[in-house]
């Protein structure tokens, strides 16, 4: 109930925010020490509050790369941004998140370009009435909100520990969570069923291990006035409703300030392994601090990817007359 209340009337936590700041409030507040060497990559920068995230850090100096599906919301955005800060660099691949191929194929398009990568936002995330399946025959849902962002983190991550090492500017990974997680019971939680359900509900170790200057957190935005929220409650209630419960949802900016306070802030300087929700670190449920379970998860996302991107070479049988 505390935190509910909190959370209406916008108090601020210890970091000084609260669910009403946005992203620019956020900002104003930090100096990158060379934002015009920074580089971040934001997936699912061209709808909801991956659009206010670009824009924000790109008025904050910083580089912007995004791998967009749509190149001609990607190309709107450009404008945009150009317009309110016209020494912005944004830097624009055609990228379907859920397609192992083309995330590869982002990556190295983007790692040919010889840039620094200090930030990585895992922003993209879909919501689907419906069962759908992905180019790689796997549920799209868990295809484009994990499968994806794993490939990507995982195909990138010697770049951002290379940059870390060579700038001396920790290196820092996003993930978008959402509160939604702690709806997730144990007895639910099976690798299997999440690549091919039979019903459909739509509803930082190992950097530490290596010592490298690199940290990964995950944000919850908040409740957000988005595309992803209007569909997901879809058939549940009214649009009239729904008009009137939107009354306490975030704004876009808002919901992106929780991305650019662990992206940018100071205050998050070595700070691994953690949950953020409305600016300030929050708890998360205890399924997801489990290390055991973050442990089989990582193997056996990694061993389906490996069969997936490096499949066994067809086994030829000779004939002998």
């Amino acid at each position: 109930m505390k935190e509910t209340l909190r959370y209406l009337a916008g108090i601020a936590g210890p970091s000084g925010y609260g669910s009403n700041s946005t992203a620019e409030q956020v900002i104003q507040d930090y100096a990158c020490s060379d934002p015009l060497h920074l580089t971040a990559i934001i997936t699912g920068a061209t709808s909801g509050i991956g659009v206010e995230t670009a824009r924000a850090l790109a008025k904050k100096g910083l580089r912007i790369v995004i791998p967009a599906r749509n190149l001609r919301k990607a190309d709107e955005l450009k404008e945009v941004i150009r317009k309110e800060s016209p020494k912005a660099e944004i830097i624009i691949f055609e990228t379907d998140i859920s397609s192992f191929v083309s995330v590869k194929r982002f990556c190295s398009g983007f790692l040919a370009l010889g840039l620094p990568l200090n930030i990585l936002i895992n922003n993209a995330g879909i919501y689907s009435q419906k069962l759908e399946f992905s180019e790689d025959k796997i549920e799209m849902t868990f295809a484009t909100n994990y499968l994806g962002h794993f490939l990507l983190t995982e195909l990138l991550l010697e770049k951002m520990i290379e940059t870390a090492e060579k700038t001396g500017i920790q290196g820092r990974i996003i993930n978008l969570s959402s509160a939604i997680h702690s709806w997730v019971r144990r007895d639910a939680f099976c690798f299997n069923n999440m690549l091919n359900p039979r019903n459909y509900d739509g509803t930082a170790t190992k950097l530490q291990a290596r010592n490298a200057r690199v940290t990964i957190n995950a944000v919850h935005p908040g409740i957000v006035k988005t595309g992803i929220m209007r569909e997901s409650y879809k058939g549940f209630i009214t649009d009239s409703l729904y008009f009137t419960a939107s009354k306490l949802l975030k704004s876009t900016s808002q919901g992106a300030s929780t991305t650019c306070y662990v992206a940018l802030s100071p205050q998050v300087e070595g700070v691994s392994g953690k949950y953020f929700a409305d600016c300030n670190e929050s708890d998360c449920s205890a399924l997801a601090n489990d290390e055991l379970e973050a442990q089989k998860l990582w193997m056996q996302t990694n061993a389906l990817l490996q069969r997936y991107l490096y499949p066994p070479p067809a086994q030829h049988v000779l004939l002998c007359d």
